[in-house]
């Protein structure tokens, strides 16, 4: 039983908190630097094989979702969780104690004056609002009434609800670290690709995407300004359907899902004839292929497009965005052996055997990128809470004040604060001396 008491107050200590951070900030910036998503062959490549296999089986090629990231997480966030619960009786009974008279009165403060005429006054101008008045002997029992000074008493505090600053941080965190981590584990993502006029599944969501528009907004000096796509999000399980705008960092929200407008790319649509007559017209994406209709082993795959077409020292590239001199460079494939590989104007044809190709209607497609994330609203939510934690914490500075009659009909004024404690200081000696 002593055992597992350890074992619990060293999981829900400060001390394995630390190391957890620790921990888990070298894995983020090890995963920051490793690729993730890669091939075993393409760490090799890079890395060499002995480190390679290091990055496979530690699983630092898909790092934040590798079960000993997880579990390191799901221990910080039961450490958050039972420091906070642990914390609540502390902070009750701090609360409790810093608005009990009996706690403070007769005892010197952190900041002391004498001579107060206005008692009141002084306490308003600090900034207390209710004010506790009382006979110094009701402060305690019959027998310790009697050791106790003659007199009146004026008790105030202010701001208890910053002693809750730093647990409301925490409960923060805590719920940052569950919608980060649960988001990661259960997000789906889509990409999805067309051109104006495309009617496209998102992925197994059950949903249909139309692309109705998409433009590439170019500078004057023939740079990209940006990428806008009009889509409709069709759910045919209900009928309901939403279109909206989307552009390079400006995504929409549809359905429960974000709709990112990622890159674009060319396409253009493919001719292929057979002994003169029309076999196939198709739409063929620069980095991918076409498979001639009645001979699946032929395959006609355009490795690139070049809308202005020039031949430079280099090779073949282009002299603009502009559709002026639009060449495509493919490749053609017989049962996985390659043919030939030219640059293709659009006013010639490619002859293979009995096939002819040709391509033409050049045009940018675009790649949305489609994310659902059901726990986002929990990360909002953490960092809402967060946010409240940190105003607690340095905006609502618990301090106390009380005040003890003299003989004279004077008062002396004592005060303290746990926070802030120099500032609250001058503040205090400041206002004194409007009331003496």
């Amino acid at each position: 039983m002593n055992t597992v008491k350890k074992i619990w107050k060293f999981i829900s200590s400060m001390q394995f908190a630390i190391g957890l951070l620790l921990v888990l900030a070298a894995a983020c910036s090890v995963g920051s630097v490793i690729t993730q998503g890669q091939s075993y062959e393409a760490y090799a490549s890079q890395y060499g094989e002995r480190l390679a296999g290091a990055i496979m089986a530690l699983q630092l090629d898909d790092l934040f979702h590798s079960g000993w990231f997880i579990a390191l997480s799901a221990f910080l966030c039961l450490n958050l969780l039972l420091c906070n619960l642990i914390r609540i009786p502390s902070i009750l009974r701090m609360m409790k104690r810093e608005a009990d008279p009996a706690a403070s009165v007769d005892k010197n403060g952190e900041v002391t004056v004498s001579g107060i005429r206005d008692a009141d006054g002084f306490l308003k101008a600090m900034g207390f609002r209710k004010t506790m008045t009382g006979d110094r002997k009701s402060l305690a029992g019959a027998s310790e009434a009697q050791d106790r000074e003659a007199g009146r008493y004026k008790f105030s505090v202010k701001n208890r609800a910053g002693l809750w600053g730093a647990w409301v941080c925490h409960l923060g965190i805590l719920l940052l670290i569950l919608g980060f981590g649960l988001g990661q584990a259960t997000k789906e993502e889509y990409t999805v690709y067309g051109l104006p006029g495309d009617v496209l599944p998102v992925g197994d969501t059950g949903c249909l995407l139309t692309i109705d528009s998409f433009d590439v907004g170019l500078r004057e000096d023939d740079t990209v300004e940006q990428y806008t796509a009009g889509i409709t999000v069709r759910r045919p399980s209900d009928g309901a359907s939403e279109s909206a705008e989307i552009s390079v960092n400006n995504p929409a929200s549809i359905f429960g899902m974000r709709f990112y407008q990622n890159s674009t790319g060319w396409a253009a649509d493919i001719h292929i004839t057979k002994s003169g007559e029309p076999l196939q017209d198709d739409v063929i994406y620069a980095g991918d292929y076409v498979a001639v209709s009645d001979m699946p082993e032929l395959v006609i795959y355009l490795n690139a497009f070049y809308p202005d077409y020039v031949m430079g020292e280099d090779g073949p590239m282009t002299a603009s965005s502009a559709l002026k001199n639009p060449a495509y460079l493919y490749s053609v494939y017989y049962r996985n052996q390659i043919l030939g590989m030219n640059a293709l104007l659009e006013t010639e044809e490619l002859t293979i055997d009995d096939y002819k190709v040709t391509f033409d209607n050049a045009r940018n497609y675009t790649l949305i990128q489609v994310k659902r994330d059901r726990f986002t609203f929990l990360a909002l939510i953490g960092g809402l809470v967060v946010m409240i934690g940190l105003i607690l914490a340095f905006y609502l500075q618990e301090a106390r004040m009380w005040a003890c009659e003299e003989a004279d009909g004077t008062w002396t004024v004592h005060g303290a604060s746990r926070k802030g404690g120099v500032l609250f200081a001058e503040h205090f000696q400041e206002t004194a001396e409007k009331f003496r």
